[in-house]
């Protein structure tokens, strides 16, 4: 499963707009949006920050589990 489909949800359920995370996570709105739909690999230090955010696992955004467990640290 691509991990994608998992950032959209994710920002759904915060009820957050593209704009709005983009602004969080101090990147372009279109470079979310290109990560958001598949259109451009999501680097690893921002998957670690977005995991962070949300507070799931790196295996849920991965799609390794469909659990969503917190970080554990």
């Amino acid at each position: 499963m691509a991990y994608y489909p998992r950032l959209r949800d994710l920002r759904e359920d915060k009820d957050l707009s593209i704009r709005e995370l983009s602004e969080k996570l101090h990147i372009q709105r279109t470079t979310y949006h290109n990560y958001e739909t598949g259109k451009r690999e999501l680097p690893f230090d921002l998957a670690i920050k977005i995991a962070e955010f949300y507070n799931v696992s790196l295996d849920y955004i991965a799609g390794f589990t469909d659990t969503i467990s917190p970080i554990r640290y």
